[in-house]
C-alpha cells in the first residue's frame, strides 16, 4: 500500500505547479491555500517571525519533520515553490488502522488535493528505528520541527532525529525547533508525557549531536501558561481536550509557552 500511495502522490505532485510568489513568505502566509482555522493561530504561532528567525530563504532546501496536519506546510510549500525545495518527513505507514497510517494518509490526501500548492514537494518516511534518514547527506539548508520534540523524547527517538538532522544538513545549515516549554528543572520524562520539554535538555541533546546553539527567541513565549493542566498541553487551545469545561479559562490563557531555538551545523 505504501509504495502505491507514494507513487500516485509523486505523479500528482509533478502536475500543475503554481507561480512563484513576489514576496514568497508573506504571500504564502496570506495565501488562500491556508485554512481559516490555521490562519486563526497566527497570533500565537508567529509564522513569519519564526521562519525569519530561523533564517528562512525561498531558495533553500528545507526539511520539515512530522508536519502533522500541515500547518506550516501550507506556508513552506508555496514559499519555496519555483526556487527552493521542500522535503516532508512524515510518519510513514504501519498497521492499517494505526495512528501513524491514518495520519500519513490524511496528510497525503491534503497534498494530493492541491497540486498547485504542493506539486513540488517530496516526501520521506522518518520513524526510528524503522526509518532513520531525512535525506542524502549534506543536501539540506534547514531542518525544522514544530511541537514534536515531546513525542520524540517519549519514544526515545530524539537522539536519532538530531543525528539525522545533522547528517542531512550542509555545513552552516540550520536546525529550527519550536517546542512546548517545561519549567526549568522539570523531570524530562514526566514533562514530556504532558507535552512539555525542558529547554535546557533540548540544548544539551542538540549540542551532543554536534550542533551549536546560534540563537534563542521568545517569539512564541506565553507567560500565562502554568503548565499544570488535567490533560497536559492539549487542555489549551487549539486542542481543548476538556471540551467545554472551563473553555473560557483556557482560551484566555491561549496556546502554550514555547521555546524557539536555532542551531547551526559547524
Amino acid at each position: 500500500m505504501r509504495t502505491a500511495l507514494l507513487t500516485t502522490t509523486a505523479a500528482i505532485f509533478l502536475a500543475a505547479p503554481g507561480p512563484v510568489l513576489a514576496d514568497p513568505l508573506g504571500d504564502a502566509i496570506a495565501g488562500d491555500q491556508r485554512s481559516a482555522e490555521n490562519r486563526s493561530r497566527d497570533d500565537w504561532r508567529h509564522p513569519r517571525e519564526t521562519l525569519e528567525f530561523f533564517g528562512f530563504a525561498p531558495d533553500q532546501t528545507v526539511v520539515e519533520l512530522w508536519p502533522g496536519g500541515g500547518w506550516y506546510t501550507e506556508i513552506l510549500a508555496p514559499a519555496l515553490r519555483g526556487q527552493g525545495k521542500l522535503v516532508l518527513a512524515t510518519l510513514g505507514e504501519a498497521e492499517p488502522d494505526s495512528y501513524r497510517t491514518r495520519s500519513h494518509r490524511q496528510f497525503v490526501a491534503k497534498l494530493e488535493s492541491d497540486p498547485a500548492t504542493y506539486g513540488e514537494a517530496t516526501m520521506v518516511d522518518f520513524w526510528p528505528p524503522e526509518s532513520t534518514s531525512l535525506g542524502a547527506p549534506a543536501t539540506a539548508d534547514m531542518v525544522v520541527t514544530f511541537r514534536n520534540t515531546h513525542s520524540m523524547l517519549r519514544r526515545d527517538q530524539l537522539d536519532t532525529f538530531l543525528e539525522a538532522a545533522f547528517a542531512v544538513l550542509k555545513p552552516g545549515g540550520t536546525l529550527g525547533i519550536v517546542q512546548h516549554r517545561a519549567d526549568p528543572g522539570a523531570d524530562a520524562k514526566d514533562a514530556a508525557r504532558t507535552g512539555y520539554v525542558p529547554e535546557a535538555l533540548v540544548v544539551e541533546k542538540a549540542t551532543a549531536a554536534g550542533f551549536v546553539l546560534s540563537g534563542s527567541s521568545e517569539i512564541n513565549a506565553n507567560p500565562k501558561d502554568t503548565k499544570d493542566y488535567p490533560e497536559g498541553v492539549w487542555t489549551l487551545p487549539p486542542g481543548y481536550r476538556l471540551g467545554d469545561k472551563d473553555r473560557a479559562k483556557y482560551a484566555a490563557i491561549g496556546e502554550s509557552d514555547r521555546m524557539t531555538l536555532r542551531f547551526s551545523k559547524p
